[in-house]
């Protein structure tokens, strides 16, 4: 059973007819004391509350009404119904223990779509408890491309194998060089929508200003320079999965449009006004902490809500260390194909090395490593000593004079980034428009990097 709680006849009837025709057996209650008796008397599968049952539309009943269903049935997920004005207070009904929010007047299918997602994920997983060992998860899902059997690692496979088969959105937490992108394609890979496309945007890379045209596409002269008509990252991927990287870069103009496009599943093309429907999976990665962005005023939180169904969160290398010799044997042996060289292999000294390093970037750091590395050794046995080779290890990066760029493979280009804006703040004593104009960045993208690399700044 569904239960719908609403003191408006007609969504009552509307609810409950389309969830009728959707094969669920709805029950419509108008307030709150039915709705208590209803679920005192038999536990329901899922609940879409409404939020107002008084004239003062403030949405306390609404949020008292939900503090005494989950004190009575826990574990029974609650869809709220909200307007557009009163985003804030599903975002507290969300910290109360909701599942998820739905804004009026609702879209058919993205209703059905939600409840769906919501009681696949309450429901026990098929066949009792899900596979707890690596090589049992391999038999279920595809995982090729993800190596590793640290408990941490296997604790977040085997949320990606209960939640792959939802539309469930999800936000994908850790630090750069983890692997969110493979994760991300795991979820995609082992879903229903795996024969459809998988588009990766990196919002880190899209201003503001053009943020509409890539995301939405735009018409044949929308604005000045659009001279041809442009598909938008959302249509390539209608159908399939979109991969939000990045999502901590997002400026805040941008986050509302993109709200409202998870929201209501629609969006308007730059230059033609009729509304296109959207069937997509979102996934959205990170390595912000964006609840405390949220804090800080920097993140949305209603749309903070909205990605966040399901949080999963990648741990660093140096927190499952003994994954790390199965990692660089898995470079060493793609780059046997890549380099022709057979007979490459990691030595055990090298791999009891690797084990020990910090290794801050991660993955990423582990595989430039080992091929730089690959790239200077002659022997196909690589040793600790090759490893430490000046060619192999990347030293720590020098300052770079202000005359002179560094030397190839000295410095990582993130590195140098933040080098050239040390010197710019300093070059502008601290003049922020100044610094901006100068590096062709807009204040917003200034302040991202600022921030990024701790570098003290004042207004």
């Amino acid at each position: 059973m569904i239960l719908i709680i609403d003191d408006d006849l007609a969504v009552r009837t509307s609810l409950r007819l389309l969830l009728k025709q959707a094969g669920y057996a709805p029950h419509a209650v108008p307030g709150p004391a039915e709705a208590l008796a209803a679920v005192r008397e038999a536990t329901p599968r899922l609940i879409v509350l409404d939020m107002n049952f008084s004239a003062a539309t403030t949405g306390a009943d609404g949020l008292a009404l939900l503090t005494q269903l989950k004190a009575l049935a826990p574990q029974v997920p609650v869809v709220l119904l909200t307007g557009w004005g009163s985003i804030a207070l599903a975002v507290a009904g969300m910290k109360a223990g909701a599942a998820e929010f739905v804004t009026k007047p609702w879209q058919n299918e993205a209703l059905l779509q939600t409840i769906g997602t919501i009681l696949q994920l309450h429901a026990a997983p098929a066949g009792g408890a899900s596979p707890t060992g690596r090589a049992a998860l391999d038999r279920q899902f595809a995982f090729g491309n993800i190596v590793g059997d640290d408990p941490r690692l296997l604790a977040v496979l085997r949320q990606v194998g209960q939640v792959a088969a939802t539309d469930a959105s999800v936000l994908i937490e850790g630090e750069s060089g983890t692997g969110k992108e493979l994760i991300a394609e795991a979820l995609h890979h082992n879903s229903h929508r795996r024969g459809q496309s998988f588009v990766k945007v990196n919002l880190g890379g899209i201003s503001a200003s053009l943020f509409e045209s890539e995301m939405f596409g735009h018409r044949r002269g929308a604005f000045t320079d659009a001279r041809a008509d442009r598909v938008g990252r959302f249509e390539l991927a209608n159908g399939g999965t979109i991969f939000l990287d990045e999502i901590g870069e997002l400026e805040l103009a941008s986050q509302v449009k993109l709200l409202r496009v998870l929201q209501d599943r629609t969006y308007e093309v730059l230059g033609d006004s009729r509304p296109r429907r959207l069937d997509l999976r979102v996934v959205a990665a990170t390595n912000k902490n964006l609840a405390e962005m949220v804090a800080q005023g920097r993140f949305r939180e209603d749309l903070f809500y909205r990605l966040n169904l399901i949080t999963l969160r990648l741990p660093a290398l140096r927190e499952r260390p003994a994954d790390i010799p199965a990692l660089a044997r898995h470079f060493v042996a793609q780059l046997q194909a890549t380099y022709h060289r057979p007979g490459l292999r990691l030595g055990p000294a090298a791999a009891h090395w690797l084990q020990e390093q910090p290794l801050p970037g991660n993955i990423r750091e582990l595989k430039n490593l080992v091929e730089r590395t690959v790239l200077t050794t002659p022997h196909d046995e690589l040793t600790p000593s090759d490893l430490q080779a000046p060619g192999a290890a990347a030293p720590a990066p020098r300052p770079a004079s202000p005359a002179e760029l560094p030397a190839p493979g000295s410095m990582t280009l993130e590195a140098l980034e933040e080098q050239m804006i040390r010197q710019s703040v300093a070059h502008y004593q601290g003049n922020l428009s100044r610094v901006a104009r100068a590096l062709g960045l807009s204040r917003g993208a200034l302040y991202r990097r600022l921030d990024k690399f701790g570098i003290p700044y004042s207004e």
